[in-house]
């Protein structure tokens, strides 16, 4: 039985199709790059691939923080329940004498 909506990147061919388009656009912009003038502030600035080099290598910086980062902020997967497993039971014994939570 088929009732799984399949949509338009499940197909294999459609991301490759996709990935074609970005190689094509990638390219012309390249390409353009050669061709176009840029008025530049600085001498790297006109290097050929300045600046898909310079995405690239921001992109990589930032996936390498954010690896850093999760490492930093990373919790338990049960981090909120147990916090929220001990407020009650610190609840339950105060004040409380029929069940009754405080908020």
């Amino acid at each position: 039985m088929k009732n799984e909506k399949e949509y338009l990147f499940d197909n294999p061919r459609n991301v490759q199709w996709l990935m074609r388009g970005f190689y094509a656009c990638c390219a012309v912009l390249l390409g353009l790059e050669l061709v176009v003038h840029r008025h530049t502030e600085h001498t790297w600035e006109g290097l050929v691939g300045f600046y898909p080099l310079y995405g690239f290598i921001g992109c990589v910086v930032l996936v390498l923080i954010a690896k850093w980062m999760r490492g930093l902020l990373m919790r338990p997967e049960d981090y909120y329940a147990s916090q929220n497993a001990v407020g009650e039971s610190e609840s339950l014994g105060e004040g409380s004498s029929k069940g009754e939570t405080a908020r």
